[in-house]
């Protein structure tokens, strides 16, 4: 049995669950979520705990389990806590400011480079070179931090340009750096 998918979720106090059949909704109070699993996997809701069954032991019953179990767990862990994923911005005047709802960058282009979020997701700028992409959802959380990273993706050479907050970039040597190695 699948070790992940076999540990109930547990249900903190203040977020409600409603099943129905494959259709899952969760409410707390960073928001709402909801989403529609594998209509054979059956998921129920004993004693404040989620609980993920699976019919067999074929290899997509037991794969489905654990992503069920997985993905139930994100969303509880979600509209209770919340995540947010930092960004840095490195490089001579690069930087990051808010308009409004709205995030402006300016990384080197010709132009600002403006990115509204979707609904769900907060920016916040807490210095001009660092930016905190918040929300309830982990996947979207995690997409638009990667599209604000794809914005302006870290220079191998130099390192400029925008990373998340603990990435290391292994900066490559250039022509002289090469010759010299080379004698």
């Amino acid at each position: 049995m699948s070790r992940i998918g076999r540990m109930p979720v547990p249900v903190p106090p203040g977020v409600e669950v409603q099943v129905d059949g494959s259709r899952v909704r969760v409410k707390g109070p960073k928001g709402e979520l909801e989403r529609t699993f594998h209509p054979d996997l059956r998921i129920e809701l004993q004693d404040g705990k989620l609980v993920v069954r699976r019919p067999t032991d074929l290899r997509h019953h037991r794969a489905l389990h654990g992503l069920t179990r997985a993905l139930l767990n994100n969303m509880v862990r979600g509209v209770s806590e919340g995540y947010a994923v930092e960004l840095e911005i490195h490089g001579t005047g690069y930087r990051a400011s808010k308009q409004g709802d709205r995030l402006v960058l300016q990384v080197g282009y010709t132009h600002p480079v403006e990115l509204d979020p979707p609904s769900g997701i907060t920016f916040e700028v807490p210095q001009p070179t660092r930016v905190v992409v918040r929300g309830a959802d982990k996947e979207l959380v995690g997409q638009v931090a990667a599209k604000v990273r794809a914005v302006r993706p870290p220079d191998p050479y130099k390192g400029k340009g925008i990373r998340y907050a603990h990435e290391v970039v292994r900066l490559r040597p250039g022509k002289a750096g090469r010759a010299a190695g080379k004698k």
